[in-house]
């Protein structure tokens, strides 16, 4: 037998008589160290109190709906044998960066935007917050990851709780309501764990009543493009991450070479050098050069590099694929953007020619800005948003000294990538840039 345990909340930070909105664990429940016991809610934040041992649950000291305070008691442990008697972790306070899985939920309550990703992944951090003016979905981090695995968007589902609070009896009913009488694709992607979304209707409004109109079809190109961006914006978790290169040394090398490459009829471009430099990072960072498969269970590493550059057209936006970039070198990948580009501007891209990427690329150097977010080409789990380069003091060697800095912006596939991976990849790549020798290598 195991030795009894009397469980108390923890130091909560300056929260008093904050309402008990849900029980994680009934009596006979084994847990495990720092495994959520119990969810409360103040005013102003959401948080889970964890277990601090392994042991077995005998008897529960609270319920939903009661109020507790710092010293309340939870429930009664059994520590199993092996478990170190050891004293309750203080759960972090509202005002301390997450550090573990089981950090407090924080968002604020008047706002209803998603809270900004973290460097790393937290499984329990979500943007549990109360229904504000957009109809914010109201549930604890627990029911907002059961519905994110399940693939559900909680602004469907209608909350039986207090306060109309969504549980997790109500993801289960709203995921069986669907297989039963949803219309078949809908069901279909259900079954899969994707989205469904039941949004409003497109506001119809008579544009000419306010003034003068033109209507302009859209071209082929953009109604089809249009519908993947879509899916792509609304299926894939995106984060970006933006970082900069210094390339003062690479542009005054890629001038040095200009004269060459328009001896052979192409441009030596700052794009071939990208592409070089990404195809490294990418044996550097396997997951960047990745899939995941339909099941949203594997992920399929590509041990080629097919790299797609986006072209601007006068009808719309084409992707082509350089193929197997790893095996060519700078002037040969130049050739080829060249001609790509040439031929995409032209109408002559070959279907087979825009299939097969594993990353992409899209810059917008030749025109400005200074840092976008990229949409994801699926199934690709990354790309490369590349802004125009400036000419800026940079501190370096002890003094200031003008130097060429290049926008660089990464936008990829969270469900895969977490944020410190996708910083060490553009801290890489910015790294490859800065010095020519690795970018030839």
């Amino acid at each position: 037998m195991g030795t009894p345990r009397e469980v108390f909340v923890p130091d909560i930070g300056d929260f008093k008589n904050v309402d008990v909105i849900e029980v994680l664990v009934k009596p006979g429940d084994a847990v495990q160290p720092e495994q959520s016991l119990i969810t409360v809610e103040s005013d102003k934040a959401t948080m889970e109190i964890p277990s601090p041992a392994a042991g077995v649950v005998k008897d529960l000291r609270v319920k939903t709906g009661d109020k507790v305070s710092q010293g309340s008691p939870i429930l009664i442990l059994e520590e199993t044998e092996s478990a170190a008697a050891a004293p309750a972790k203080p759960v972090p306070k509202p005002t301390d960066a997450p550090k573990g899985k089981l950090a407090p939920v924080l968002a604020a309550v008047p706002s209803p935007a998603p809270a900004a990703p973290t460097v790393g992944r937290a499984e329990s951090i979500s943007n549990a917050s109360a229904p504000g003016p957009g109809g914010t979905p109201h549930a604890s981090p627990s029911v907002r990851k059961f519905a994110r695995e399940l693939g559900v968007d909680l602004i469907r589902v209608k909350g039986s709780g207090p306060k109309g609070r969504i549980t997790q009896a109500d993801v289960q009913e709203f995921v069986k309501g669907v297989m039963r009488g949803a219309p078949a694709a809908a069901a279909a992607v259900a079954a899969r764990g994707g989205l469904v979304l039941d949004l409003p209707e497109w506001p119809q409004v008579d544009f000419a009543k306010f003034g003068p109109i033109e209507t302009k079809p859209l071209s082929r190109i953009r109604k089809l493009s249009g519908g993947f961006l879509h899916r792509n914006w609304i299926s894939i978790p995106h984060v970006t991450q933006h970082d900069e290169a210094d390339i003062t040394e690479l542009e005054a090398f890629r001038k040095e070479n200009a004269q060459v490459a328009e001896k052979g009829g192409f441009k030596l471009t700052m794009l071939a050098f990208l592409v070089k430099a990404s195809v490294n990072a990418l044996k550097e960072f396997p997951d960047f050069n990745a899939s995941l498969d339909k099941t949203g269970e594997n992920l399929i590493v590509k041990k080629y590099y097919h790299i797609g550059v986006a072209v601007d057209t006068p009808d719309g936006l084409l992707v082509p694929v350089i193929r197997d970039a790893d095996r060519k070198g700078v002037f040969d990948l130049a050739k080829e953007l060249a001609e790509i580009s040439k031929a995409a501007r032209e109408k002559k891209l070959k279907p087979d020619s825009m299939r097969g990427g594993t990353f992409s690329i899209s810059s917008l150097g030749g025109i400005g800005g200074t840092a976008f977010t990229p949409i994801i080409n699926a199934p690709e789990v990354a790309i490369l948003g590349v802004a125009r380069s400036q000419m800026r003091p940079v501190y370096k060697d002890g003094t200031f000294a003008p130097r060429l800095m290049l926008p660089l912006s990464l936008a990829y596939d969270h469900r895969v990538i977490d944020g410190a991976a996708g910083a060490r990849f553009t801290t890489y790549l910015a790294s490859v840039l800065s010095d020519i020798r690795r970018t030839l290598l």
